[in-house]
């Protein structure tokens, strides 16, 4: 089967042989226009690798999906995603960092997909994850194949099921990967199942097993396509900073980074993953379409912390190339290497499978199959209805929410199943949670992501409905009595106006919230104000750099209630359209905007904006960080002080304090000049950046090396000690707490140095400010 990557077998059909019944093809005379016809279908079946009459009939089609399939790349790919699913469970899965989010006594709101679900002890859950574990080195080994894939599947959906806010694309496709193999016959080949059985070594496969994993590959790239076919993916609004990135730097020779932006990240995008599937099908684009893609997963892979992911989907393009493609790399290697590697030989035919009937002549040998309907078995019909029914429903979920009208909160439904990946970046300006006191009116704030570990429940109605009720239960504990929670979330999706998420006057723990009916308390997206994301360019272009804007979209009737900080001493209000009642409240007062005024807001109080207009208001709020600016300029006059102290051009007295900064020799040294403490964080924060912009290659991979190696130590050391506990139980907690510090040793130091600077540099920059 050439274009779908198939066998080289030349059977078609129900019976494997096109000709009229009872009568040798070799033999047969062809009339003028049955010739054509089978010069067409031979055609068609060299670019597809099948032909029309495949599908002529149900039984001539199961035929088909059974055709006997070389296992060689099949089992490849089994063995490359059980390797990377044992690399990615102690890392993306969480392994290593197990204990921090099931730690026993945590007081946590959790976002299981259904209410029930309920994590095990701690303890119990490094079990779990031990059997995925196993499952995926199960599967890498093609060792009790069916075995291992149960113990792979059944904990990690648990697991994916367990915590919403971890769902992602790619996890996703991994549990569907998985559960895809637990019904195909990839231990055919490269397997301890082969070595243990004869029967199984080298034995071919249905042609369904590399049929369903084509299209859901098929699947995952042109949706996602058709999920880029958006203004906000073609106008370059969805991903508009990747275009920073140095990846993207060859193309600024020749490009704008605003060109990068739209025709690159943007465009290219669109088309590879419009056109990926396609051409990785046929023969004569599948060598380019295998560059484009290696590339593209190579960049993301460095973009995006997405685990495996990138490796997985180029692991899943060998499965479009021809079946036997391993051997035929075998075969090139050397015949004293080959005992090292599987068989390169034809394989031996399997029950799996469904073959040509023949008839043995009067001396047992067969002759040449005839046009006899092939024999199919139960498992045969069902492998068939399989295929079918999962490719259906695959295509159905992305187009589903018409069902699942409770997910669509400016996105296309239940993310996971959407392959809508990237098409939507989200901004958030301003959260805050206000509970009431049900019985006294007594109203307090909550401090945004308390007794959660995420923040994806900002952005999702569901994970907000469970939010809510979980910190209605906690708040119990401290005396207040039949809380209201009500949320006031702003998010910009896609460049646009800051605007509100939710209705901030609903008590979400009593709100109405169901996944089939759509959620009332949600705002809609002020999609009709799209066209302003262009006049947001040309405002903040007429910015100074120390100038910094805030765009503001509201709804009639409600009001903002916000603080400017002392630090923004010259901050302003600007309607931009429809009517605002702004209300100082120090001054107790309240000013009317209409649109184009424009008024001062005084620093360190609170004031209120209120829309009144009929139609939704859009402001800007224009500030200056003062304190700031004046840190840049004492920043800048101590860099040119240190330079003439280093040329010996300073003749004024210094004191000694600041002396030993300019030096550089603050090591063990209380600073207690603040602006001095400031100058001396950059200074090492520069240092390092310079220090690691500047790391050779080696270093970078021993980098790399120390962090992947302090995490699997990690994961192995807390899961014998779960063992130990579930055995033995648990030893003193002077014992735990030695074990855990043990655990931990050096990964603070090593684990990440790169994201551990940059989380100093974000600590260290807001005590500058």
């Amino acid at each position: 089967m050439h274009g779908a990557g198939g066998d080289n077998l030349k059977q078609t059909g129900a019976g494997f042989d096109s000709t009229t019944p009872d009568v040798p093809q070799r033999v047969r005379k062809r009339a003028p226009k049955e010739t054509v016809m089978e010069e067409e279908s031979s055609k068609m079946k060299r670019i597809f690798g099948f032909e029309l009459s495949d599908f002529q009939s149900w039984h001539r089609f199961v035929c088909l999906l059974n055709r006997p399939t070389d296992p060689a790349s099949l089992g490849v790919f089994r063995l490359l995603f059980g390797l990377l699913m044992a690399l990615d469970i102690p890392q993306e899965r969480g392994l290593s960092s197990l204990d921090h989010r099931y730690f026993d006594e945590l007081v946590v709101c959790r976002f299981p997909l259904f209410n029930f679900l309920e994590p095990f002890p701690l303890d119990w859950m490094y079990v779990v994850f031990v059997i995925m574990w196993l499952g995926a080195i199960g599967i890498m080994l093609g060792c009790f194949y069916r075995l291992s894939c149960l113990m792979f599947l059944i904990p990690y959906w648990y697991v994916f099921f367990l915590d919403k806010t971890a769902w992602n694309n790619h996890s996703y496709l991994y549990g569907l990967i998985g559960f895809q193999l637990t019904f195909m016959d990839a231990n055919r080949y490269w397997s301890v199942d082969g070595l243990r059985n004869p029967k199984k070594r080298n034995a071919q496969v249905p042609l369904w097993n590399y049929t369903l994993l084509r299209a859901q590959i098929f699947i995952v790239y042109f949706i996602a396509g058709v999920k880029k076919l958006d203004a906000d993916w073609v106008e370059g609004y969805s991903m508009n900073h990747l275009a920073g990135h140095w990846l993207f730097d060859p193309f600024k020779i020749v490009l704008t980074e605003e060109l990068v932006n739209v025709l690159v990240v943007h465009g290219g995008g669109l088309v590879l993953d419009l056109t990926s599937g396609y051409l990785l099908f046929f023969d004569i684009t599948r060598p380019y379409a295998m560059f484009f893609v290696t590339y593209f997963h190579c960049m993301n892979s460095q973009l995006f912390s997405i685990g495996m992911f990138s490796y997985t989907m180029l692991a899943t393009s060998l499965l479009f190339c021809y079946p036997n493609w391993p051997k035929v790399i075998i075969q090139k290697i050397p015949a004293f290497l080959r005992n090292l590697l599987p068989l390169a030989d034809p394989p031996q035919q399997s029950n799996s499978c469904a073959y040509p009937s023949v008839e043995p002549d009067r001396k047992g040998r067969n002759k040449q199959p005839v046009s006899k309907e092939t024999a199919l078995t139960f498992r045969q019909r069902m492998g068939a209805v399989f295929t079918v029914l999962y490719l259906a429903e695959q295509f159905f979920l992305p187009y589903s929410h018409f069902i699942t009208k409770g997910y669509n909160n400016w996105t296309n439904g239940l993310y996971g199943y959407s392959w809508d990946m990237m098409v939507h970046s989200r901004s958030h300006q301003h959260v805050k949670i206000t509970y009431k006191d049900g019985v006294t009116g007594e109203i307090g704030y909550l401090n945004p992501g308390v007794w959660t570990q995420s923040r994806r429940w900002k952005d999702h109605a569901d994970m907000l409905k469970q939010y809510s009720s979980c910190l209605a239960r906690e708040l119990q504990t401290y005396n207040i009595s039949d809380p209201k929670i009500y949320f006031d979330i702003w998010v910009s999706m896609n460049e646009r106006f800051q605007q509100r998420l939710f209705d901030p006057r609903v008590d979400v723990v009593m709100a109405e919230w169901s996944p089939f009916k759509k959620t009332s308390w949600l705002m809609p997206l002020l999609v009709d104000l799209s066209p302003w994301r262009s006049k947001f360019d040309e405002i903040e272009k007429l910015l100074d750099n120390r100038t910094d804007v805030v765009f503001i979209a509201d709804f009639p009737g409600l009001h903002l209630e916000n603080f400017v900080s002392e630090d923004l001493g010259n901050t302003s209000i600007q309607v931009l359209k429809g009517e605002l009642a702004v209300e100082i409240v120090a001054e107790k007062k309240n000013y009317s905007l209409k649109e184009g005024d424009k008024m001062q807001l005084p620093a360190g109080d609170y004031h209120y904006v209120y829309t009144t207009s009929e139609v939704p208001s859009c402001y800007m709020y224009i500030y200056v960080n003062t304190t700031l600016v004046q840190f840049e300029q004492n920043y800048t006059r101590l860099v040119e002080l240190q330079e003439k102290i280093k040329n010996g051009t300073e003749t004024e007295d210094i004191s000694p304090e600041l002396q030993t900064v300019l030096n550089g020799t603050t090591e063990n040294i209380n600073i207690t000049d603040p602006t001095l403490a400031a100058f001396v964080r950059r200074q090492k924060r520069q240092e390092e950046y310079e220090r690691r912009k500047n790391v050779t290659m080696v270093e970078r991979f021993v980098r790399f090396t120390q962090r992947k190696y302090f995490v699997f130590r990690r994961s192995i050391l807390m899961t014998g000690y779960a063992m130990r506990n579930l055995l033995f139980g648990r030893p003193p907690l002077e014992q735990l707490a030695e074990e855990f510090e043990y655990a931990n040793m050096k990964l603070h130091v090593n684990a990440n140095p790169e994201s551990q600077s940059k989380e100093q540099a974000k600590t260290e920059d807001h005590s500058e400010l």
